[in-house]
């Protein structure tokens, strides 16, 4: 079963279980929409695989099945150039 992790690993940005923004590969490493596009092209940086829309839980099942409420922020280059200023 999908972790649905609750921020982009990437920017740290929050993502709620029934986000369409958020973004996972094979290996469940999630990402916004934005970070999988603007910094990594669709590729997840960690594994090579690709980046997909995140399935949504409906709203009934997460009582019996919740998300994930661990952070998880890695540090991948592109992050860290789209955050330095100038």
């Amino acid at each position: 079963m999908l972790k649905l992790k609750p921020n982009c690993e990437c920017c740290d940005v929050d993502l709620a279980p029934n986000s369409d923004q958020a973004r996972i590969c094979t290996f469940e490493c999630t990402f916004c929409k934005d970070c999988a596009d603007r910094h990594f092209d669709g590729v997840c940086p960690n594994c090579g695989g690709n980046l997909v829309s995140r399935p949504i839980r409906p709203t009934a099942l997460l009582h019996k099945f919740p998300a994930s409420a661990e952070r998880f922020i890695k540090d991948h280059s592109a992050c860290r150039k789209a955050s330095d200023p100038g």
